[in-house]
């Protein structure tokens, strides 16, 4: 019987990877990774399983989100248990929502299986508590990778407090300083930029 596991793999480091994903990856018959997975946990694989690479990078698509959503049913009608390996967790600015709905619509059987995201756990892996007694009481999650431009209420962002966590912003990091500093953000707050992070290229400034 068919169906679809939409699965966190985590941030990038392979050990991060659930118990409960690497069962799921030995039942699929086919599987659609994306650039921010791990490749090697396609070792999890049956020799016969269908691999299919569907990475996006900014400004060049290998395949359009539509044509993601329209291939996950598309394996699923031909009776494939269908891995969708996606890196960090599928909910997080991971458009596994958006997947999802496809298979809703189509009445296609699914799971989602949470990966570790990439906010808390590439703090950990830089030194950094997400959150501190006396200094943070909760933390605050941004996309910088948008469509169009960075559309972000920065006043709200500013006086929302707490830690703040922009992801994907690296090409963006001047807008993002920018906009802060503009609507009140002090100027010696401090900051950190971390890139490749939980893998050996891990770099942090």
């Amino acid at each position: 019987m068919s169906k679809v596991y939409l699965i966190g793999a985590g941030p990038g480091d392979e050990e991060l990877i659930t118990l409960k994903a690497i069962r799921a990856l030995k039942k699929c018959t086919a599987v659609m990774y994306d650039r921010l997975a791990n490749g090697e946990l396609l070792k999890y694989l049956a020799p016969n399983c269908e691999i299919y690479y569907c990475g996006k990078e900014p400004g060049c698509h290998y395949k359009s989100q539509d044509e993601i959503n329209k291939m996950l049913v598309k394996l699923a009608k031909e009776g494939h248990i269908v891995g969708r390996i996606k890196g960090g967790d599928p909910y997080v600015f991971g458009r596994g929502g958006e997947e999802v709905l496809d298979l809703l619509e189509e009445n296609i059987e699914f799971e989602v299986i949470p990966g570790v995201t990439s906010p808390v756990s590439v703090l950990n892996y830089a030194g950094i508590p997400i959150t501190h007694r006396g200094i943070s009481r909760g933390f605050h999650i941004f996309t910088a990778m948008t469509k169009d431009k960075l559309d972000i209420d920065w006043k709200s962002v500013v006086n929302i407090g707490g830690t703040l966590v922009f992801l994907m912003g690296l090409g963006r990091l001047e807008l993002i300083v920018k906009g802060l500093i503009e609507n009140g953000m002090d100027k010696e707050s401090k900051i950190a930029v971390v890139m490749k992070g939980t893998t050996s290229k891990q770099k942090k400034l």
